[in-house]
Parts: structure tokens; C-alpha cells; sequence
């Protein structure tokens, strides 16, 4: 029985991956290339221009090969597929982006669901549901949605 409550204890105390510098680093870009996934799946497809915005907002952030690019793309749609919230990839964002840093994500997301020249409904919704959770401004949240309407020729 103690043996037992010894490794339940264990499990709890157990350092994380988080807990390295390469570790929180490849959480900090699994969560946001997940908040971007769900940005794509929100209307159910995927479209080339969208995953185009996809990888250059990543690369843009994150500066990676192409190969870790995809991998990391692939990981993030199986996590976002499983996932049953937002908020465990919104905190680790919390925790790490400066409000800039954060402000430019919510941008990437408009970015990527303005790629295909039509914004869908739910693209809306979760846009605007993960900046509220990354505590960005409604007046932030409009800018960047502006921005990136204007920068897809939008407006």
C-alpha cells in the first residue's frame, strides 16, 4: 500500500518536460500552432492558403527548418483534435508572451482565417473566444483583426 501512495506521490512531484528551457520552448509553439489549427478547423477544411498562413506565422515567431515545421504542425493537429478546451494552451501563452507577443498571435489567427478570402463564423468565434482568454483588449483584438483583413486585401 505504501509502495503504491509512494509512486502516486512520485507521479505528482515528477519534474515536467516543461520544467527545461527546450521543453517550455516546444510548449510555447505546440500551443500556439494549436490556437492557429483551430483557427483552420473551424469551418472543416483546410484550405493550402490557410496552411500556407499557418507555417509563415510559425516561422515568423518561431524561426524554424521546415521539417521541425511540419512535425510541429501535424503534433498540433492531433493535440487540437483531442483537446477539450483552450485554456491549457492559452495559459502557457499567458505565462511566457509579453501583451505584444499575444497581440500578434490573435493577428496570425485573423491572418490565417482571412487566407481563404472569406472569414466563416466559427472563425470568429474562436478568434475571439482565445483573445479573450489571452486577455487581449477588444480595442488590440479590432486592431490586429484590421490589420490583417487590410493585409489580405480585404479592405
Amino acid at each position: 500500500m505504501f509502495s503504491s501512495l509512494q509512486e502516486l506521490f512520485d507521479t505528482f512531484t515528477a519534474a515536467s518536460p516543461d520544467d527545461t528551457p527546450e521543453g517550455r520552448e516546444h510548449s510555447l509553439r505546440l500551443a500556439a500552432a494549436v490556437l492557429l489549427v483551430e483557427v483552420v478547423r473551424a469551418d472543416d477544411r483546410m484550405d493550402p492558403a490557410e496552411r500556407k498562413a499557418v507555417f509563415t506565422a510559425l516561422r515568423r515567431r518561431f524561426e524554424m527548418p521546415d521539417d521541425e515545421l511540419t512535425s510541429l504542425v501535424d503534433l498540433a493537429k492531433v493535440q487540437s483534435k483531442t483537446a477539450n478546451d483552450y485554456f491549457h494552451f492559452t495559459s502557457r501563452i499567458n505565462d511566457h508572451f509579453s501583451q505584444p507577443e499575444k497581440i500578434s498571435l490573435v493577428e496570425a489567427m485573423w491572418q490565417v482565417a482571412y487566407a481563404d478570402g472569406a472569414l466563416d463564423v466559427n472563425e470568429n468565434h474562436v478568434i475571439s473566444k482565445v483573445a479573450e482568454l489571452l486577455h487581449v483588449t477588444h480595442g488590440e483584438y479590432i486592431a490586429a483583426k484590421m490589420r490583417a483583413k487590410e493585409d489580405a486585401g480585404l479592405i
